[in-house]
């Protein structure tokens, strides 16, 4: 039966409403309540250039029955549109794409599946079982089917299983976003991230409401924010909380993507971290961004556009595939998927739609659920050009489209600078504005303090916000954004107390995962009752933790590993959703949060330890002897310039010294002020990983003791009346970080 203007009623239910479907407009993308020609109803917008015809499904509000189908009846540029007057908020949808089923032609239509629309802001129905759903026929013989062998589509109608679209009223949607608690927007400068899980972070706290545990409430429970205010941190930067689904390897396991890193829905958060305690997941997500906000606390989103949940070419039909295939995805002339992803796929981020695509999504959280950023997963691929054999550049059109907006370019972007597609390696080569993931850090950290190959040159140009990657078209050390751990490897407590990775659990016979640590156990594989194992691992930790907060750049710190939380040596838990992810509270250690939170004020407090500006060596506020010799006493040397470095015995870095791999320890002098006022502070930063004390001669002066990781002491600067003082020399303790401070204008 069909309907006026090529609407058609479902036969199984014919007192369903005649619907006609007008041209309508191609704008906005998806579904939307809209007025046209004095007529309330909903506009549809899908984007498919090589589709032959585009249909609408509508089912009831179960989602169960369909009750009436029809072709959107215009395409413009590629865009399929339609107006059907008397449909509104709460209808549930589908698409199919009809178009020419040729693999090899990078073409899978195939309408016999329903499709769900990309720029959906809400699902009805169940996503468990979806990587199952493919849409192309597999070989009678049982064979593995390959791109040669996928050439007959499958003919089974798949609605009964494919969640359904539901349509909201966005107007309405955004003004609750524009209600919220107006965004902190704190400083570059005093940044400090604080990367976490949704579920893992409040599973296993005893103090959460149980009915509140791994929920986006439970999130900003009291418990939590006390732990937020106590630790100083400005910024969570979330793992993905946008919809997702388990790939096919994973469900055979009996495994699920724990982390979340395989979206599905781009405008829909995750629906299994709403607590029921609210009316639906967008009122609570929007609660725990309010609250956030409320208490002066960034939320940055951890956002994976550089592939889909779609997998390879033996995945799943849910969307883009089905849509258009051919435009979606990054292919080769085969039409065989690039992987640059190393998930299956790549999307084609250099296609204009992908781009609007990927910018609607990304307004659409800042706007509707009042976000404060986005760090981006795999972000080489963002830069990825088809026209130039699909190679980075900094300049690429979106990655210019989202620095340039108006909305996007105030928010915090940050980059992983790296995929795992041909020279994907980009750390240091994003557009200025944008922060950076850098694990030069990271690794060059682990190799000071654990014993593997390091220089002190090397850590010095990582401690001081590694110009030579970020020092360049104006961009400063804040660009950087410094790691010790992430969710993808060690947590702390793993990487000073195992070797090896033990991934067993993960189900690929432990050879998922980073096979290069640069992680030790102090003698002793895994746990261990040992005191003196236990002492030195806590000095390793200690001291990896204050090089992460006394150096320039933005600090993350990783949830956890302030509680000391281990996941058994599992470097890459992406598919563990238990008590290995989980934080446990239960066994937290309160000396070590504490150590963290003091570390974090410490830093906070002081400009040294925190500013936007590259150190010069220079700037002496008066003249040098230009002749003065390398071991003349560092107070008389680097004295008034920003920062001076010098060995133990006083004297400075020759660069023979700087390039031994094995000098472990030296100290930087640093008198620096915030812009345009005058230094009151010295501070003296030494850096010793061997394993016996060493001694350090110091500056002329009276200095006070302000840190000292060996020992896990950090003193607040209303406690350095008591603080202990020395004036001519100073023991370090074995892999140590120590801090002292004088006053200038203190007598001598």
């Amino acid at each position: 039966m069909v309907g006026a203007g090529g609407g058609r009623v479902n036969p199984a239910n014919p007192s369903t409403p005649r619907l006609s479907c007008e041209p309508g407009q191609p704008w906005p993308m998806g579904a939307s309540c809209v007025t046209l020609a004095g007529s309330q109803g909903v506009n549809f917008a899908v984007y498919s250039r090589h589709a032959e015809r585009l249909e609408v499904c509508l089912y009831d509000a179960r989602g169960e029955g369909e009750i009436a189908r029809f072709t959107l009846p215009v395409c413009t540029n590629g865009i399929w549109h339609g107006f059907v007057a008397g449909l509104a908020e709460g209808q549930l949808y589908g698409l199919r794409a009809h178009g020419p089923y040729q693999p090899e032609q990078g073409h899978r239509f195939n309408p016999a599946k329903l499709l769900i629309d990309p720029f959906a802001r809400d699902l009805v129905g169940s996503t468990v079982g979806l990587a199952m759903e493919r849409g192309y026929r597999p070989p009678e013989d049982g064979a593995v089917p390959t791109l040669a062998l996928d050439a007959l589509p499958d003919p089974g109608d798949n609605a009964a299983r494919i969640p359904k679209a539901r349509v909201l009223d966005l107007e309405a949607q955004l003004q609750a976003g524009a209600a919220m608690t107006p965004r902190p927007q704190r400083p570059a400068a005093h940044m400090v991230l604080y990367e976490a899980h949704v579920k893992g972070l409040t599973q296993r706290h005893p103090e959460v409401p149980e009915a509140l545990r791994g929920s986006y409430a439970g999130l900003v429970s009291e418990p939590m924010l006390a732990h937020y205010r106590r630790l100083g941190i400005t910024t969570l930067c979330l793992l993905p909380v946008h919809l997702h689904i388990s790939e096919a390897h994973l469900l055979q396991k009996g495994l699920s993507n724990y982390w979340g890193y395989n979206t599905l829905g781009f405008f829909i958060p995750e629906p299994s971290y709403a607590s029921g305690q609210y009316r639906d997941v967008r009122t609570e997500f929007r609660y725990m961004v309010d609250q956030l906000h409320r208490h002066g606390l960034e939320v940055v989103l951890d956002v994976v556009y550089n592939h889909s949940a779609e997998s390879d070419g033996l995945g799943p039909t849910l969307s883009w595939r089905g849509l258009d295939n051919a435009s979606w995805y990054a292919l080769d002339a085969h039409g065989t998927y690039l992987n640059h992803s190393g998930c299956g796929n790549s999307l084609n981020l250099a296609q204009p739609h992908a781009v609007q695509w990927v910018m609607d999504s990304l307004r659409w959280w800042v706007q509707a659920f009042g976000v404060d950023g986005f760090r981006f997963d795999l972000a080489t691929a963002l830069g990825r050009d088809p026209e130039h054999q699909y190679s980075f550049h900094p300049l690429a059109g979106l990655l210019t489209a989202i620095t340039q907006d108006p909305l996007l370019g105030r928010v915090k972007l940050i980059a992983e600078p790296w995929d795992v597609g041909p020279d994907g390696y980009k750390l240091g080569q994003f557009p200025p504005g944008w922060h950076e993931w850098n694990d030069r850090f990271r690794d060059t950290s682990r190799a000071f303090w654990l014993g593997f190959d390091c220089t002190c040159g090397d850590f010095a140009r990582r401690l001081t916000g590694s110009s030579d990657l970020f020092d360049h078209a104006g961009r400063n050390p804040l660009a950087s954004v410094n790691l010790i751990t992430a969710h993808d490897g060690m947590t702390l407590a793993d990487l000073t107390a195992y070797r090896r990775k033990h991934n067993q659990p993960n189900g690929e016979d432990n050879r998922d995962g980073q096979q290069n640590n640069h992680s030790t156990n102090a003698g002793v594989e895994g746990p261990t009752h040992d005191a003196a194992v236990l002492a030195v691992r806590g000095q390793w930790r200690r001291a990896l933790l204050a090089t992460l907060f006394c150096a320039q750049g933005v600090p993350q710190l990783l949830a956890g590993d302030e509680l000391g939380h281990s996941q058994s040596g599992n470097n890459n838990a992406y598919c563990q959703d238990n008590e290995t992810s989980w934080l446990d509270w239960q066994d937290a250690d309160p000396g070590l949060i504490d150590f963290v939170a003091n570390l974090i004020h410490l830093r906070q407090t002081h400009v040294a330890l925190r500013h936007a500006r590259w150190f010069t060596g220079q700037l002496p506020r008066w003249p040098l002897l230009p002749d003065a010799p390398a071991d003349v006493a560092w107070d008389t040397l680097g004295q008034g310039a920003d920062i001076a470095w010098r060995k133990p015995d006083g004297s400075a870095l020759t660069a023979t010294d700087w390039e031994d791999p094995q000098a472990r320890s030296f100290g930087c002098l640093i008198e620096l002020a915030e812009h345009g006022q005058t230094p009151t502070q010295r501070w003296l930063l030494m850096f010793h990983a061997g394993a016996e004390p060493a001694q350090f001669a110091l500056p002329a002066g009276r200095w006070l003791h302000v840190l000292d990781s060996a020992a896990a002491l950090v003193l607040d600067p209303s406690q350095w009346g008591g603080a202990k003082t020395s004036v001519d020399d100073v023991a370090l303790p074995p892999r140590s970080v120590f801090a002292m401070v004088q006053k200038l204008g203190s007598p001598t």
